[in-house]
Protein backbone atom coordinates (compact mmCIF):
# COMPACT_ATOMS: atom_id res chain seq x y z
CA UNK A 1 0.00 0.00 0.00
CA UNK A 2 1.52 3.10 -0.91
CA UNK A 3 1.93 5.56 1.66
CA UNK A 4 -0.29 8.32 2.50
CA UNK A 5 0.15 11.76 2.35
CA UNK A 6 0.73 13.79 5.86
CA UNK A 7 -1.44 16.70 5.64
CA UNK A 8 -1.65 19.47 8.26
CA UNK A 9 -4.54 21.68 8.64
CA UNK A 10 -3.16 24.94 10.96
CA UNK A 11 -5.07 28.23 12.07
CA UNK A 12 -8.47 26.52 13.11
CA UNK A 13 -10.09 27.25 16.43
CA UNK A 14 -10.54 23.24 15.33
CA UNK A 15 -12.88 20.32 14.99
CA UNK A 16 -15.50 18.98 15.79
CA UNK A 17 -16.26 23.09 14.71
CA UNK A 18 -17.35 25.26 17.13
CA UNK A 19 -16.82 28.43 15.88
CA UNK A 20 -16.84 29.91 12.28
CA UNK A 21 -16.30 29.96 8.30
CA UNK A 22 -12.79 27.97 8.53
CA UNK A 23 -13.97 25.50 11.08
CA UNK A 24 -17.09 24.61 9.25
CA UNK A 25 -14.94 24.45 6.21
CA UNK A 26 -12.15 21.83 7.95
CA UNK A 27 -15.27 20.06 9.41
CA UNK A 28 -16.88 19.04 5.60
CA UNK A 29 -13.77 18.50 3.79
CA UNK A 30 -12.84 15.44 6.36
CA UNK A 31 -15.86 14.08 5.42
CA UNK A 32 -14.06 13.35 1.52
CA UNK A 33 -11.16 12.62 2.89
CA UNK A 34 -9.05 11.09 -0.07
CA UNK A 35 -7.68 7.38 0.63
CA UNK A 36 -4.08 8.57 -0.33
CA UNK A 37 -4.44 11.45 2.57
CA UNK A 38 -3.82 11.57 5.93
CA UNK A 39 -4.80 14.85 7.96
CA UNK A 40 -3.86 16.45 11.51
CA UNK A 41 -5.68 19.21 12.38
CA UNK A 42 -4.20 21.45 14.86
CA UNK A 43 -6.78 22.75 17.64
CA UNK A 44 -6.76 24.94 20.50
CA UNK A 45 -6.59 23.22 23.66
CA UNK A 46 -8.64 26.22 25.26
CA UNK A 47 -11.82 25.91 23.23
CA UNK A 48 -12.16 22.12 23.71
CA UNK A 49 -12.94 20.72 27.24
CA UNK A 50 -13.70 17.28 25.86
CA UNK A 51 -10.12 16.62 23.91
CA UNK A 52 -10.99 13.34 21.65
CA UNK A 53 -7.62 12.05 19.62
CA UNK A 54 -9.14 11.78 16.21
CA UNK A 55 -12.09 12.94 14.59
CA UNK A 56 -13.50 11.61 11.01
CA UNK A 57 -10.52 9.93 11.15
CA UNK A 58 -8.43 12.91 11.15
CA UNK A 59 -5.91 13.10 13.90
CA UNK A 60 -6.13 16.10 16.58
CA UNK A 61 -2.98 17.69 17.76
CA UNK A 62 -3.96 20.18 20.68
CA UNK A 63 -2.11 23.66 21.31
CA UNK A 64 -2.24 25.05 25.03
CA UNK A 65 -3.03 28.83 23.57
CA UNK A 66 -6.12 30.33 22.16
CA UNK A 67 -6.70 30.19 17.98
CA UNK A 68 -7.46 34.06 18.40
CA UNK A 69 -6.21 37.58 19.40
CA UNK A 70 -2.63 38.06 20.65
CA UNK A 71 -2.16 34.43 21.36
CA UNK A 72 -2.62 33.65 17.87
CA UNK A 73 0.90 33.85 17.24
CA UNK A 74 1.82 31.70 19.43
CA UNK A 75 -1.08 29.45 18.26
CA UNK A 76 -0.21 28.99 15.01
CA UNK A 77 3.23 29.14 15.25
CA UNK A 78 3.48 26.72 17.80
CA UNK A 79 1.15 24.25 15.38
CA UNK A 80 3.39 25.33 12.46
CA UNK A 81 6.67 24.03 13.94
CA UNK A 82 4.77 21.17 14.95
CA UNK A 83 3.28 20.32 11.29
CA UNK A 84 6.47 21.15 9.50
CA UNK A 85 8.46 18.04 11.48
CA UNK A 86 5.59 15.31 11.06
CA UNK A 87 3.77 16.28 8.16
CA UNK A 88 4.28 16.45 4.74
CA UNK A 89 2.00 19.64 3.40
CA UNK A 90 0.62 22.12 5.21
CA UNK A 91 -2.69 24.01 4.80
CA UNK A 92 -2.32 26.83 6.36
CA UNK A 93 -5.60 28.50 7.55
CA UNK A 94 -4.46 32.03 8.15
CA UNK A 95 -1.08 33.09 8.29
CA UNK A 96 -0.44 33.70 12.26
CA UNK A 97 2.68 31.20 12.18
CA UNK A 98 4.42 32.77 8.98
CA UNK A 99 6.79 34.81 10.88
CA UNK A 100 8.53 31.23 11.28
CA UNK A 101 8.38 29.95 7.77
CA UNK A 102 12.27 31.39 7.15
CA UNK A 103 13.82 29.31 9.89
CA UNK A 104 12.14 26.57 9.04
CA UNK A 105 12.94 26.11 5.76
CA UNK A 106 16.09 25.65 7.34
CA UNK A 107 15.05 22.33 8.51
CA UNK A 108 14.04 20.96 5.01
CA UNK A 109 10.92 21.81 2.65
CA UNK A 110 7.38 21.51 3.01
CA UNK A 111 4.58 22.48 1.21
CA UNK A 112 3.14 25.46 2.68
CA UNK A 113 -0.57 25.86 1.05
CA UNK A 114 -1.61 29.45 2.14
CA UNK A 115 -5.27 30.52 1.82
CA UNK A 116 -6.17 34.13 1.82
CA UNK A 117 -9.36 34.34 3.35
CA UNK A 118 -10.47 37.70 1.62
CA UNK A 119 -8.44 40.66 2.89
CA UNK A 120 -8.86 40.90 6.91
CA UNK A 121 -6.86 44.34 6.41
CA UNK A 122 -10.29 45.85 5.34
CA UNK A 123 -11.57 45.06 8.39
CA UNK A 124 -13.12 48.32 10.85
CA UNK A 125 -12.56 46.74 13.69
CA UNK A 126 -8.80 46.08 13.53
CA UNK A 127 -6.58 49.12 15.13
CA UNK A 128 -3.69 50.73 13.38
CA UNK A 129 -0.93 48.34 14.71
CA UNK A 130 -2.89 45.13 14.57
CA UNK A 131 -3.02 45.68 10.73
CA UNK A 132 0.86 46.38 10.41
CA UNK A 133 1.08 43.18 11.95
CA UNK A 134 -1.12 41.68 10.02
CA UNK A 135 0.45 42.74 6.86
CA UNK A 136 4.03 42.08 8.22
CA UNK A 137 2.68 38.69 8.50
CA UNK A 138 1.04 38.24 5.07
CA UNK A 139 4.45 39.54 3.31
CA UNK A 140 5.76 36.79 5.05
CA UNK A 141 3.29 34.28 3.86
CA UNK A 142 2.77 35.92 0.45
CA UNK A 143 7.00 35.32 0.06
CA UNK A 144 7.61 31.87 1.50
CA UNK A 145 4.43 29.74 1.05
CA UNK A 146 4.43 27.13 -2.60
CA UNK A 147 0.36 27.54 -3.59
CA UNK A 148 -1.80 30.85 -2.35
CA UNK A 149 -4.83 30.16 -2.36
CA UNK A 150 -8.25 32.74 -3.18
CA UNK A 151 -11.63 31.85 -2.00
CA UNK A 152 -13.25 34.13 -4.64
CA UNK A 153 -12.51 35.68 -8.17
CA UNK A 154 -12.88 39.23 -7.27
CA UNK A 155 -9.92 39.27 -4.27
CA UNK A 156 -7.60 37.00 -7.28
CA UNK A 157 -5.72 39.96 -8.92
CA UNK A 158 -4.98 41.08 -5.19
CA UNK A 159 -3.77 38.36 -4.33
CA UNK A 160 -1.75 38.44 -7.55
CA UNK A 161 -0.17 41.96 -7.09
CA UNK A 162 0.53 41.14 -3.43
CA UNK A 163 2.17 37.60 -3.89
CA UNK A 164 3.62 37.83 -7.47
CA UNK A 165 2.21 34.68 -7.92
CA UNK A 166 -1.16 33.38 -9.73
CA UNK A 167 -3.26 31.71 -7.16
CA UNK A 168 -5.58 28.80 -7.36
CA UNK A 169 -9.41 29.88 -6.67
CA UNK A 170 -10.80 27.40 -4.49
CA UNK A 171 -14.27 28.48 -3.29
CA UNK A 172 -16.66 27.45 0.17
CA UNK A 173 -19.08 24.76 0.18
CA UNK A 174 -22.93 25.43 1.21
CA UNK A 175 -24.42 21.99 1.34
CA UNK A 176 -23.78 21.45 5.26
CA UNK A 177 -27.13 23.63 5.09
CA UNK A 178 -30.23 21.73 5.17
CA UNK A 179 -33.85 22.82 4.57
CA UNK A 180 -36.16 22.55 7.69
CA UNK A 181 -40.09 22.67 7.29
CA UNK A 182 -41.58 22.69 10.46
CA UNK A 183 -44.38 25.83 11.01
CA UNK A 184 -45.60 24.33 14.67
CA UNK A 185 -41.73 25.05 15.68
CA UNK A 186 -41.55 28.17 13.66
CA UNK A 187 -45.14 29.49 15.26
CA UNK A 188 -44.32 27.87 18.93
CA UNK A 189 -40.64 28.81 19.00
CA UNK A 190 -40.21 32.07 17.44
CA UNK A 191 -44.06 33.21 16.58
CA UNK A 192 -43.23 33.20 13.14
CA UNK A 193 -44.80 32.25 9.82
CA UNK A 194 -42.97 30.73 7.35
CA UNK A 195 -42.86 33.19 3.71
CA UNK A 196 -43.77 36.40 6.51
CA UNK A 197 -40.01 37.78 7.44
CA UNK A 198 -36.30 38.77 5.94
CA UNK A 199 -33.80 37.18 7.50
CA UNK A 200 -29.81 37.25 7.99
CA UNK A 201 -27.65 35.94 10.32
CA UNK A 202 -24.02 37.39 10.68
CA UNK A 203 -21.50 38.83 13.31
CA UNK A 204 -22.78 42.03 14.33
CA UNK A 205 -19.50 44.21 13.05
CA UNK A 206 -19.63 47.57 10.94
CA UNK A 207 -18.62 46.30 7.63
CA UNK A 208 -21.49 43.97 7.99
CA UNK A 209 -23.52 46.98 7.24
CA UNK A 210 -26.13 46.27 10.33
CA UNK A 211 -26.66 49.46 10.86
CA UNK A 212 -27.79 50.03 7.44
CA UNK A 213 -30.49 46.93 7.79
CA UNK A 214 -31.84 48.19 10.88
CA UNK A 215 -32.42 51.56 9.20
CA UNK A 216 -33.80 50.17 6.27
CA UNK A 217 -36.44 48.06 8.25
CA UNK A 218 -37.41 50.67 10.84
CA UNK A 219 -38.91 52.75 7.93
CA UNK A 220 -40.86 49.61 6.88
CA UNK A 221 -43.37 48.45 9.59
CA UNK A 222 -44.91 46.05 7.40
CA UNK A 223 -42.05 44.20 7.14
CA UNK A 224 -40.76 41.94 9.85
CA UNK A 225 -36.99 41.51 9.99
CA UNK A 226 -35.17 38.74 12.49
CA UNK A 227 -31.94 39.24 12.55
CA UNK A 228 -29.24 36.82 14.66
CA UNK A 229 -26.01 37.90 16.12
CA UNK A 230 -23.96 38.84 18.81
CA UNK A 231 -25.11 41.76 19.53
CA UNK A 232 -23.40 42.05 23.21
CA UNK A 233 -19.93 41.40 21.87
CA UNK A 234 -19.48 45.07 21.01
CA UNK A 235 -20.47 48.45 21.66
CA UNK A 236 -21.68 48.62 18.34
CA UNK A 237 -23.81 45.75 18.72
CA UNK A 238 -25.51 46.96 21.98
CA UNK A 239 -25.66 50.57 20.98
CA UNK A 240 -27.99 49.01 17.76
CA UNK A 241 -29.82 46.64 19.60
CA UNK A 242 -30.38 49.41 22.26
CA UNK A 243 -31.73 51.91 19.35
CA UNK A 244 -33.96 49.66 17.56
CA UNK A 245 -35.29 47.47 20.18
CA UNK A 246 -38.29 49.61 20.41
CA UNK A 247 -39.53 48.52 17.00
CA UNK A 248 -42.35 46.11 16.95
CA UNK A 249 -41.37 44.53 13.86
CA UNK A 250 -37.41 44.16 14.63
CA UNK A 251 -36.41 40.97 16.17
CA UNK A 252 -32.63 41.03 17.41
CA UNK A 253 -32.20 37.63 18.50
CA UNK A 254 -28.94 36.09 20.03
CA UNK A 255 -26.85 33.55 18.19
CA UNK A 256 -28.58 30.23 17.65
CA UNK A 257 -25.39 27.40 18.01
CA UNK A 258 -28.55 24.23 17.19
CA UNK A 259 -28.02 23.90 13.39
CA UNK A 260 -31.63 22.75 12.97
CA UNK A 261 -32.79 25.91 14.45
CA UNK A 262 -30.62 28.40 12.55
CA UNK A 263 -31.82 26.29 9.22
CA UNK A 264 -36.06 26.66 10.67
CA UNK A 265 -35.47 30.68 10.38
CA UNK A 266 -33.64 30.58 7.49
CA UNK A 267 -35.19 27.74 5.36
CA UNK A 268 -38.52 30.02 6.05
CA UNK A 269 -37.64 33.20 5.31
CA UNK A 270 -39.09 35.16 2.20
CA UNK A 271 -35.79 37.04 1.57
CA UNK A 272 -32.34 36.72 2.74
CA UNK A 273 -30.50 39.60 3.11
CA UNK A 274 -26.40 39.51 2.92
CA UNK A 275 -25.01 42.50 4.11
CA UNK A 276 -21.47 41.62 4.70
CA UNK A 277 -19.11 44.50 2.83
CA UNK A 278 -15.60 42.94 3.54
CA UNK A 279 -14.09 39.51 2.88
CA UNK A 280 -14.13 36.94 0.12
CA UNK A 281 -17.03 34.24 -0.46
CA UNK A 282 -18.75 34.42 2.29
CA UNK A 283 -20.30 30.92 4.33
CA UNK A 284 -23.35 32.39 4.90
CA UNK A 285 -23.70 33.64 1.42
CA UNK A 286 -23.65 30.05 0.00
CA UNK A 287 -25.67 28.03 2.54
CA UNK A 288 -28.53 30.99 1.54
CA UNK A 289 -27.76 29.83 -1.52
CA UNK A 290 -27.69 26.56 -1.23
CA UNK A 291 -31.03 26.55 0.61
CA UNK A 292 -32.64 28.30 -2.41
CA UNK A 293 -33.25 31.38 -1.53
CA UNK A 294 -33.73 34.81 -2.88
CA UNK A 295 -30.83 37.03 -1.78
CA UNK A 296 -30.57 40.39 -1.44
CA UNK A 297 -26.84 41.09 -0.70
CA UNK A 298 -24.54 44.23 0.13
CA UNK A 299 -23.36 45.65 -3.54
CA UNK A 300 -19.88 45.09 -3.43
CA UNK A 301 -17.57 42.86 -6.04
CA UNK A 302 -17.00 39.82 -4.01
CA UNK A 303 -20.93 38.92 -3.61
CA UNK A 304 -21.76 39.65 -7.30
CA UNK A 305 -18.59 36.94 -7.87
CA UNK A 306 -20.32 34.95 -5.19
CA UNK A 307 -23.96 35.15 -7.00
CA UNK A 308 -22.48 35.60 -10.70
CA UNK A 309 -24.19 38.93 -10.94
CA UNK A 310 -28.05 37.41 -10.71
CA UNK A 311 -28.88 38.47 -7.24
CA UNK A 312 -30.66 41.42 -6.07
CA UNK A 313 -27.87 44.06 -4.34
CA UNK A 314 -28.12 47.54 -1.99
CA UNK A 315 -25.99 49.73 -0.96
CA UNK A 316 -27.88 51.83 1.32
CA UNK A 317 -31.10 52.08 3.66
CA UNK A 318 -33.19 53.40 0.59
CA UNK A 319 -32.05 51.47 -2.06
CA UNK A 320 -32.83 48.23 0.31
CA UNK A 321 -36.48 49.06 1.05
CA UNK A 322 -36.95 49.64 -2.86
CA UNK A 323 -35.88 46.11 -3.24
CA UNK A 324 -37.85 44.41 -0.42
CA UNK A 325 -41.15 46.15 -1.26
CA UNK A 326 -40.86 45.38 -5.05
CA UNK A 327 -43.68 43.21 -5.55
CA UNK A 328 -43.08 42.78 -9.09
CA UNK A 329 -39.70 40.99 -8.60
CA UNK A 330 -40.03 37.80 -9.17
CA UNK A 331 -38.76 36.00 -5.71
CA UNK A 332 -38.88 32.29 -6.52
CA UNK A 333 -37.36 32.26 -10.14
CA UNK A 334 -34.44 34.40 -8.26
CA UNK A 335 -34.34 31.41 -5.81
CA UNK A 336 -33.87 28.97 -8.03
CA UNK A 337 -31.00 31.00 -9.89
CA UNK A 338 -29.26 31.40 -6.46
CA UNK A 339 -29.52 27.47 -6.07
CA UNK A 340 -28.25 26.58 -9.28
CA UNK A 341 -25.03 28.14 -8.71
CA UNK A 342 -24.73 26.74 -5.42
CA UNK A 343 -25.13 23.10 -6.77
CA UNK A 344 -22.37 24.38 -9.57
CA UNK A 345 -20.08 25.83 -7.25
CA UNK A 346 -20.22 25.44 -3.56
CA UNK A 347 -20.11 21.94 -2.79
CA UNK A 348 -18.17 20.40 -0.24
CA UNK A 349 -17.26 17.70 -2.39
CA UNK A 350 -15.80 19.41 -5.36
CA UNK A 351 -13.78 22.35 -2.47
CA UNK A 352 -12.47 18.73 -1.06
CA UNK A 353 -11.39 17.57 -3.96
CA UNK A 354 -9.46 20.84 -5.38
CA UNK A 355 -7.73 20.70 -2.51
CA UNK A 356 -6.50 17.21 -2.65
CA UNK A 357 -5.52 18.22 -6.21
CA UNK A 358 -3.23 20.73 -4.86
CA UNK A 359 -1.53 18.46 -2.27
Amino acid sequence: MPKKKRVAITGTVGVPACYGGYETMVENMLDYTPEDVSYTVYCSRKAYRDRIPSYKGARLQYIPFSANGPQSLLYDGLSLIHAWFTCDTILALGNCGSYLLPLLRLFGRRKVLYHYDGFELKREKWNPLAKAVMQTLMRFSARFSDVHISDNDAITPMIRDFSGQEPVLIEYGGDGAFPVRDDARLASDYGLQAGTYCFNVCRIEPENNIHVILEAFSGMPEQTLVLVGNWNKSEYGRNLRAQYSSCPNIRMMDPIYDPAGINLLRSNCQLYIHPHSVGGTNPSLVEAMFLGLPIVTFDVVYNRATTEGKALYFTDAASLREVVRNRTMDFPALAQQMKEIADRRYRWQLIAEKYAQLY
